[in-house]
């Protein structure tokens, strides 16, 4: 997610309009800013009182936490709500909750997950598209090297969100995630996905690729440092250039 300003800088309309889920959030405080509680009961009228009192009390917690909450509170206690509505729906937040929903269908495959989530990856919202690889973020880290399948035909996507969600919901790393150990232990299953992206020509992309390779080089410096220098000769363009920087940041400053 981009974007910041302080809290207090919202003002009242907006934060009104927000909780309404009559608009988008503009930047990522806003995202933050969001009530659950209060939205809850504007996108499902009927919804049990008792799940909106679940999403009250979980006010405190972080924000994926809740994202995944309100996702199994629709899922309850929302009499059928269903996904394709709420993808429709004006709010980044309840698209991103509808993004969380596929990713808690038990009764998905991988790649059915992966599939479903394409509309929310392509989102014209960063904070939707944000949510999309997070929500199926833990099934990609259960099964990284079929997951890592089925995602490298989307590096050659006319899309540069889906070429981005390719690289961001596979790294080692990642943001506002757990961590996938057997990429950080060996990161050369992740190849396919970085070698076909290695000259983008969106800079989305070129960030995500670039912080691939500056998650992995944390714990396998040499490979990042082995693939970098071989890309430098390979494909000397100003789009693997800036890539390169931002894999070997963290190695470059230490």
């Amino acid at each position: 997610m981009a974007g910041r300003q302080s809290k207090s800088n919202i003002s009242s309309e907006r934060r009104a309009a927000l909780d309404a889920g009559e608009i988008e959030a503009a930047t990522l405080t806003e995202c933050l800013a969001v009530d659950f509680t209060a939205l809850l009961p504007r996108v499902v009228p009927d919804m049990d009182p008792n799940a909106i009192d679940r999403m009250r009390d979980a006010s405190a917690l972080g924000i994926t936490r809740r994202m995944a909450l309100a996702a199994d509170l629709l899922i309850r206690h929302s009499g059928g709500v269903s996904v394709t509505r709420l993808q429709a729906h004006p709010s980044d937040t309840v698209r991103g909750w509808a993004a969380y929903m596929v990713g808690a269908r038990a009764d998905l495959s991988l790649a059915q997950k992966i599939a479903a989530i394409a509309p929310f990856a392509d989102d014209g919202h960063f904070g939707v598209r944000e949510w999309a690889w997070l929500a199926v973020r833990p099934d990609i880290a259960g099964d990284i090297h079929t997951a890592i399948e089925i995602l490298t035909p989307w590096t050659a996507s006319d899309s540069a969100n889906l070429r981005r969600f390719a690289t961001e919901a596979t790294r080692p790393r990642g943001v506002w995630c757990a961590h996938i150990g057997a990429l950080k232990q060996d990161p050369e299953p992740g190849r396919p996905l970085l070698e076909a992206l290695k000259a983008d020509p969106a800079r989305y992309v070129q960030d995500s690729v670039g912080n691939w390779l500056n998650d992995a080089s944390k714990d396998r410096p040499d490979w990042v440092r082995t693939l970098c220098a071989r890309w430098s000769v390979e494909e000397p363009s100003r789009e693997t250039a800036r890539i390169i920087g931002r894999g070997l940041r963290t190695l470059t400053r230490s």
